[in-house]
């Protein structure tokens, strides 16, 4: 739990004290490409929570969520589809249902100590 807070740290430093632009036309691909991480790491919390965290499953999905949201995003792209719309949708609800479940078990934790 330290190593993650202390890695959270350093990247938002990092973040904040390097600049980095990225090109207008590789937004959208970047930000599919975050929310599916961002999901991978919430289910990866969850995970943790329940006690069936593995990092090969958490580092597969780390990696191939967010290829797959950024191809998905670029093919939509080519075809003049907004196929990025069905990752945002994919990932936003499983990232909110994450979320959910982290409440859930914090709520029921606090519960059972009372």
């Amino acid at each position: 739990m330290i190593g993650a807070i202390l890695g959270l740290i350093i990247g938002v430093g990092i973040g904040l004290y390097i600049p980095l632009t990225i090109a207008a036309g590789y937004s959208l691909y970047l930000s599919v490409a975050i929310l599916a991480a961002f999901d991978s790491v919430v289910g990866a919390i969850r995970a943790n929570i329940e006690n069936q965290f593995d990092s090969a499953i958490f580092l597969s999905g780390f990696i191939l969520n967010s290829i797959i949201a950024a191809t998905l995003a670029y093919m939509g792209d080519l075809l003049g589809i907004p196929l990025y719309y069905a990752a945002i949708f994919a990932f936003g609800m499983r990232l909110f249902t994450n979320l959910a479940r982290i409440r859930r078990d914090i709520i029921f934790s606090f519960r059972k100590e009372d």
